[in-house]
């Protein structure tokens, strides 16, 4: 239960794997070890037939998302945290491992214990960094977050795919008539702020390991030398 996990890897690392294409520049190698812990996000599960890594949690939050990879959430053994209400709208069944989020209302907060839930903030990504920091984590790398997606529209409405998708690492992330809402880049940075002042606060860090891409809000790092 989220009690259970409040402050359980004080002092340790992880990662957040966020969906960018860059994500497949990542040598998963390195994440491949106890001593980081790793958050995959949504739709991470594509990455799987390339590599033999496989995230210690994943992480979605948008009831389209929950829904697209229902199959995958019913039956995937990796530890779960889904939001509450799209969870029982896509019919995940209450099997063991899946922490169902309650999403707050309200922009520009950060939520530092998440048993009273969590804020969405525009992006799955700050829902993993609240999650990270409930969990106790002293150090939080992000990869694959490019920040930048070449196919978009007006922030957070609701749209078909068409075609292949360019924005994700995998072309069939949002591809063949999917919904999906457009990102809402602004809104995702001003929380990306709020979450690393949440960090800072109390010594501990945010470091942006991406290789590439326009996320400049964090610190950037290489990942090895963070991890090292």
């Amino acid at each position: 239960s989220m009690q259970q996990l409040k402050r359980k890897y004080e002092g340790r690392t992880a990662v957040i794997l966020c969906n960018g294409p860059s994500l497949n520049k990542v040598d998963f190698d390195l994440l491949n070890t106890t001593e980081v812990h790793t958050f995959g996000l949504n739709k991470i599960n594509l990455l799987f037939s390339s590599t033999d890594f496989r995230p210690s949690w994943i992480v979605a939050v948008n009831s389209y998302v929950i829904r697209q990879n229902r199959e995958f959430f019913n039956s995937t053994e990796i530890p779960l945290f889904l939001d509450k209400d799209g969870a029982s709208d896509a019919d995940i069944t209450g099997r063991r491992g899946v922490v169902r989020i309650r999403s707050r209302p309200g922009t520009g907060r950060f939520s530092r214990s998440c048993e009273l839930g969590v804020f969405q903030g525009h992006t799955v990504t700050y829902v993993a960094m609240q999650l990270a920091y409930h969990m106790g984590f002293q150090k939080v790398g992000l990869v694959g977050c490019d920040h930048n997606f070449p196919d978009s529209g007006r922030p957070n409405e609701l749209a078909q795919t068409y075609g292949t998708d360019r924005n994700h690492f995998h072309p069939d992330y949002f591809s063949g008539g999917m919904s999906w809402e457009y990102p809402d880049l602004a809104g995702s940075e001003f929380h990306y702020q709020k979450a690393r002042v949440a960090f800072e606060n109390v010594g501990r860090e945010l470091v942006n390991c991406t290789e590439g891409g326009n996320l400049e809000v964090f610190t950037r790092m290489a990942l090895n030398k963070f991890l090292g």
